[in-house]
């Protein structure tokens, strides 16, 4: 299965080079989708040899997965996986992605951080809980971690999919989508790196964001009863 690692970064200088040399080690291409860093990661990611494309500006992270994965399609690649840029996801568990992929008739593939949360706070614990519940609910089927980026999307299920979202609502639009479009999401337990990473979502507009979307989704829902 021909497979690249996209990762949405922005301001990612102190982690992004590590990741790279780990996805090079695995033999998969690294493709950096910058959204409008002002500090070094475009020429870190570039100096270790990662594939860039560039946002001429902040744009969010839908967006920047949106052309990750439309760039990943067109050249060709059968499964795209997803990381984060900050190093909280370990390159150790791709392989795991792939082996679950190669084996599954699955479109979607999610890593699941909530066997191992000892070192994840509490309050991420009980959000991811909640919207993984009423995610699962509208997608109807069970998803474990909903909100875990590290992913991997097949490429049918990317050709089929328009995306309408820009921000970190993308995540959870792609596995409502791949639902209702009939294809089947599996997890595989990954492991999440907290090194005091603080956390880049918008308490209030992302909020007011996500619950704008999940009643919007719902009510889509209903009508396809």
């Amino acid at each position: 299965m021909h497979t690249c690692v996209i990762i949405p970064t922005y301001n990612e200088a102190k982690a992004i080079a590590g990741l790279i040399e780990q996805i090079h080690k695995i033999g998969l291409k690294a493709i950096i989708i910058d959204d409008g860093s002002s500090d070094d990661t475009v020429k870190i990611s570039q100096a270790f040899g990662a594939e860039v494309l560039r946002n001429p500006s902040n744009t969010g992270k839908g967006a920047s997965l949106i052309k990750g994965y439309t760039f990943a399609v067109s050249q060709g690649f059968d499964a795209v996986i997803s990381m984060d840029g900050d190093g909280q996801h370990s390159a150790d568990d791709i392989k795991s992605f792939i082996r679950k992929a190669e084996s599954s008739d699955c479109g979607i593939i999610v890593g699941n951080r909530m066997a191992m949360t000892k070192n994840m706070p509490v309050l991420r614990i009980a959000a991811n809980h909640f919207m993984s519940w009423i995610i699962s609910i509208i997608a109807k089927q069970h998803i474990p971690d909903t909100q875990c980026g590290f992913r991997l999307v097949k490429r049918e299920v990317l050709q089929k999919m328009d995306l309408s979202t820009t921000k970190y609502e993308t995540e959870s639009e792609i596995l409502i989508k791949a639902s209702r479009l009939g294809f089947k999401i599996e997890s595989v337990p990954v492991k999440t790196i907290y090194s005091g990473q603080k956390s880049r979502i918008n308490p209030f507009l992302d909020t007011l964001r996500f619950t704008r979307f999940i009643i919007l989704e719902s009510i889509r829902s209903l009508k396809h009863v």
